[in-house]
């Protein structure tokens, strides 16, 4: 996996990923930004989330659910002082779906948690990763 960040002007940085796509980051007007786009700890949350409602998706559907939609809600907390890891996030999903089964929609968030999501995992190492979910028939 590779990926090119340039600045671009100010505190605004541009990224190119290996995949051909390009994202911008900026900085808080206190640090000299403009505010124009995502702060790069925001996208690193962002990303997470991503990829743990991929992973439920995907157990879901192997799972033969007939899942509709998958929403995450992330809360996060940093420290105080540099470097200001993550020391806390919250994960809450609402699964969406016809006839879900609670058990399935918590096998399918364990199982991203502890063995898939690779950035979850990582973010693990400083943070307290918390879990909570609800099912909304439709």
């Amino acid at each position: 996996m590779d990926c090119t960040v340039r600045w671009h002007d100010g505190m605004s940085f541009i990224a190119e990923t290996g995949s051909g796509h390009m994202v911008a980051m900026d900085g808080a007007p206190a640090a000299g930004g403009r505010n124009l786009a995502p702060r790069p700890m925001e996208l690193l949350l962002a990303g997470t989330g991503g990829c743990t409602a991929f992973d439920i998706v995907m157990i879901l559907k192997k799972s033969r659910q007939e899942v509709a939609g998958c929403e995450v809600k992330l809360s996060a907390e940093r420290a105080t002082e540099d470097p200001k890891v993550f020391t806390r996030i919250n994960m809450h999903f609402i699964v969406r779906g016809h006839g879900l089964k609670p058990d399935s929609v918590e096998r399918a968030i364990k199982l991203s948690a502890e063995k898939y999501c690779s950035a979850s995992l990582m973010l693990g190492k400083t943070a307290e990763m918390t879990h909570s979910w609800e099912i909304i028939e439709g």
